[in-house]
């Protein structure tokens, strides 16, 4: 069980912000806090691993007490149980992927895990090679069995797929979840990636203005507040070409531009460069199977 209720004073875009992160983590639970870039997620993170230290509050893991302001109990990051993986694996690159994983034991029990653990994740050919031969997947894998090979009580997790092409991630995702179900450790996931909620939750905690302001399963969270039956995204104004009784106006959506159909009501005020939110009243999608998807080598 993991028990947060910690306050701490962060500088976003914004400016000044106090965050406020109060909530639970019960036994084997696998938690995704969810959140914009800059909202305090990886502050969470840190602060729990006691890499960055609360102005105020409580952290307490398996009744052990990891932080209290107030009697001032401060545990450093050595003596806290946790298995942390950031966005970049970062490993030995004079060791063998073995030997990478065999520095982090701490006990034969652990060491007794290596094998099991290459075979889940499908690393078991590749011991013997070096980090400089490994693709990007593949080194995030062996981060991931690093971290749990230590037997942590608490196991965080910093957007650790976001450097993945699409098809890779929803691999890592899947050996994820298959390792995460069988160490059973009480889980931290941050991502500001609504996909990745989707698959990944049991359980969502949505941070915003410096505060959890959802905490709900992922369907009933998108239900309730994010799912609306539409599609909305951001477009950038290229061009706005003034007719009568409907104007055209270009767009650029990511990598593409699509050309709409706009009253004058509509687009009053506007012009190119301006940044806008479109949205359907109503759709009947046609979803199109691509050709080919190429992706990084797993």
């Amino acid at each position: 069980m993991i028990d947060v209720d910690v306050k701490k004073k962060i500088r976003s875009s914004g400016g000044d912000q106090q965050l406020h992160a109060r909530f639970q983590i019960g036994p084997g639970e696998l938690v995704t806090l969810f959140g914009e870039s800059g909202s305090g997620k990886t502050t969470i993170l840190r602060m729990i691993a006691g890499l960055t230290h609360p102005d105020q509050g409580r952290i307490v893991v398996n009744d052990e007490i990891w932080f209290d302001h107030s009697q001032r109990i401060d545990r450093p990051v050595q003596q806290r149980s946790i298995g942390m993986v950031f966005q970049d694996a970062t490993l030995f690159p004079n060791m063998t992927l073995r030997q990478n994983l065999e520095y982090a034991v701490i006990d034969g029990e652990g060491r007794g895990l290596i094998q099991e653990y290459l075979a889940l994740m499908r690393l078991d050919s590749l011991a013997d090679q070096k980090p400089s031969t490994l693709s990007g997947g593949q080194k995030q894998r062996v981060a991931l069995i690093r971290a749990l090979l230590r037997r942590p009580s608490v196991f965080l997790l910093d957007e650790p797929l976001s450097a993945m092409d699409l098809k890779l991630r929803i691999q890592l995702q899947d050996e994820l979840l298959q390792l995460h179900e069988k160490v059973n450790i009480p889980t931290l996931f941050v991502t500001h990636d609504l996909s990745e909620v989707v698959r990944m939750s049991r359980r969502v905690l949505m941070l915003a203005d410096g505060q959890i302001k959802h905490d709900a399963a992922p369907d009933r969270f998108f239900q309730e507040h994010l799912c609306s039956g539409k599609f909305r995204f951001p477009a950038r104004i290229v061009d706005i070409k003034p007719d009568e009784p409907l104007s055209v106006i270009t767009l650029q959506i990511g990598q593409h531009l699509s050309r709409i159909v706009a009253s004058k009501e509509e687009w009053q005020g506007l012009q190119p460069g301006d940044t806008i939110l479109v949205a359907t009243k109503a759709f009947n999608p046609i979803i199109v199977k691509p050709l080919s998807i190429k992706s990084e080598e797993t």
